[in-house]
């Protein structure tokens, strides 16, 4: 048997459907009720999760056996609607002091090892002060060996290379006077190469000044002659820009002009117009307002311009001859040549019928016509 002395806290959830088995289950409980419920839970959860563990794994797995107290009791708390906040387990104990022998086992078993450890250390540093000794000797005897040889490769290498700077020596003593030689007959080549050059260069610096001069000539001429055709065609195009002004303005004079003309025109045209208008407007005015006898006293004042109209159109006719074979008298006791003349005469279009062609009747005093009828 084990002692956990431990402290549980616990509270109402907060998630909203273990809350609701809070109100489920808890409503109307006291506190000192919900308190011993969740005594109960804990007890028997606690005893759950130690009877599914050994002693050794409870003492050495503190945090697991923690892990599953709270895993087991918070499941059964939220049942309830409550919620496991925290769990604190002071110390594991049992009657027997078995947990107790097992920790003093261990710290045993822990110290003897350790000297163990500290023996084995000791051991291996003193072998490995040992190696490093010999390690140290065997070196310094290679190192000192390589020295001597190290001295003597280095005198035997100093003889043959001062051997090697002597004749280095002498080889470019002896090429330094080859190329003395080479040098002055390089100098004396570069010497006439460059008098060469100076001679050509001159000749064609004299070439290039004449040409210079003579293209320096040819540009002012040239520079003359544009100069007198530009100014030949800015007169040109000045003469022929004023040209097309005059021509322009002219034109304009006259659409002016037509214009003008026209708005003259259509003013006395309408002066015309509104002088008739008013004049009708009075003539309506007098006929007591009455259009159609305004209408007839403008067609009385045309009747003498008809009638001289009705009687130009006979005038001018020519008939050089008229030949009438008249036997006597008709039946109706005119001539032929009298029905004629009046048939002649009828040909013209009455002075009614024209009125009646403008919609207008002339009054009774002029004369009316009459319908005749013959009967056979």
């Amino acid at each position: 048997r084990i002692n956990v002395p431990s402290t549980f806290t616990i509270g109402v959830s907060t998630e909203p459907s273990i809350m609701a088995n809070a109100a489920e289950r808890l409503l109307g409980f006291k506190v000192e009720d919900i308190e011993e419920m969740a005594k109960e839970i804990i007890f028997g959860q606690l005893r759950l999760t130690v009877a599914t563990l050994t002693i050794e794994q409870i003492n050495q797995d503190r945090d697991s056996f923690l892990e599953l107290i709270q895993k087991n009791v918070g499941q059964e708390m939220r049942k309830v609607g409550l919620y496991l906040i925290n769990v604190n387990i002071a110390d594991i104990t049992d009657n027997a002091d078995y947990i107790e022998s097992i920790g003093k086992k261990a710290a045993s078993t822990a110290v003897e090892q350790a000297r163990v450890d500290v023996a084995n250390a000791e051991r291996d540093g003193a072998i490995g002060k040992a190696e490093a000794d010999r390690t140290k000797d065997i070196q310094v005897a290679k190192n000192t060996a390589e020295a001597e040889k190290g001295r003597k490769e280095a005198e035997a290498d100093q003889r043959v290379y001062v051997e090697q700077q002597e004749a280095l020596a002498v080889g470019g003593e002896n090429a330094a006077q080859a190329e003395i030689a080479r040098a002055n007959a390089d100098l004396a080549e570069a010497e006439a190469s460059a008098k060469q050059r100076a001679d050509v260069a001159t000749a064609q610096s004299e070439a290039a000044i004449a040409m210079a001069t003579y293209d320096e000539e040819e540009q002012k001429l040239r520079a003359s002659e544009i100069a007198r055709e530009t100014v030949a065609k800015q007169q040109v195009e000045i003469a022929a820009e004023a040209e097309a002004e005059r021509q322009r303005r002219i034109a304009r004079g006259e659409a002016d002009a037509i214009l003008a003309k026209y708005n003259a025109e259509a003013e006395g045209i309408q002066n015309v117009l509104e002088s008739k208008a008013k004049g009708y407007s009075s003539l309506v005015t007098s006929a007591s307002g009455d259009p159609k006898a305004a209408a007839t006293l403008l067609m009385v004042e045309k009747i003498e311009a008809m009638v001289n109209a009705q009687t130009e159109a006979i005038r001018n006719l020519k008939i050089d001859k008229i030949t009438v074979w008249d036997s006597g008298n008709n039946a109706d006791g005119n001539s032929a040549t009298s029905n004629f003349v009046s048939s002649l005469v009828q040909s013209l279009p009455p002075i009614h019928d024209v009125a009646k062609m403008s919609g207008v009747e002339l009054p009774d005093y002029l004369g009316s016509m009459t319908d005749e009828t013959n009967e056979s």
